[in-house]
């Protein structure tokens, strides 16, 4: 099942707190390395895109369980399908020169996953999920979000408040808002990934 109605419904998720750093100025992928290399227990997120320095705070339980949930369910998939390896933040991606971002979730392809051993940071995704929060509803939904879509061929925006997953496409303007059933079937994959939805948040919210 699809809505269509939901992205005017959250606009009070707009009042961010993790505002950008310094507005108004320009920053370095060098700087931003030093500003990771500094934070202790890899926490308050620092992303870089378009030169705009991205800070997150500390996740909540709550987004954390929904993480480790996708998380273990994407790369069982990848896995047993031969397809790649899934990893979570904190994670180095470089999609573009001068840019510097770290999804809740993700997948790298096999060839991909074998560099990483030795070599960061990942340069290649098969999909990218992030799930928001109040800190950080703008910077996915649309400054990380035109990031991805020029570099990977599926982008998840996972809503907990609405229990929705808003999938993007690289050339869509709008998401296909999901409320029932995610799948997901990249190239090469014997069978595809199937996410139920309603399920899946009842086990982020412990209901079951």
């Amino acid at each position: 099942m699809l809505r269509d109605d939901h992205l005017s419904c959250h606009s009070g998720a707009e009042h961010i707190m993790a505002m950008p750093a310094l507005q108004g100025r320009r920053w370095s992928v060098r700087e931003v390395r030093q500003l990771i290399a500094d934070a202790p227990l890899a926490t308050p997120r620092y992303e870089l895109v378009s030169g705009e320095l991205l800070v997150t705070p500390s996740p909540t339980a709550l987004h954390q369980s929904a993480v480790t949930l996708l998380l273990t369910m994407l790369d069982s998939y990848a896995r047993k399908n031969r397809i790649g390896v899934a990893y979570t933040s904190p994670f180095d991606v470089e999609l573009e020169p001068e840019t510097l971002v770290q999804p809740d979730v993700f997948v790298t392809a096999t060839r991909e996953a074998r560099r990483l051993l030795t070599e960061m940071p990942a340069r290649e995704l098969l999909v990218a999920a992030e799930v928001i929060s109040p800190s950080s509803a703008r910077y996915d939904r649309v400054t990380k979000r035109a990031l991805y879509q020029r570099h990977v061929s599926e982008y998840w925006v996972i809503d907990l408040n609405a229990r929705l997953v808003e999938r993007w496409l690289p050339n869509d303007d709008r998401p296909a808002l999901l409320v029932d059933t995610l799948v997901w079937r990249p190239t090469g994959a014997s069978e595809s990934f199937t996410l139920e939805l309603p399920g899946y948040f009842a086990d982020v919210y412990l209901e079951r």
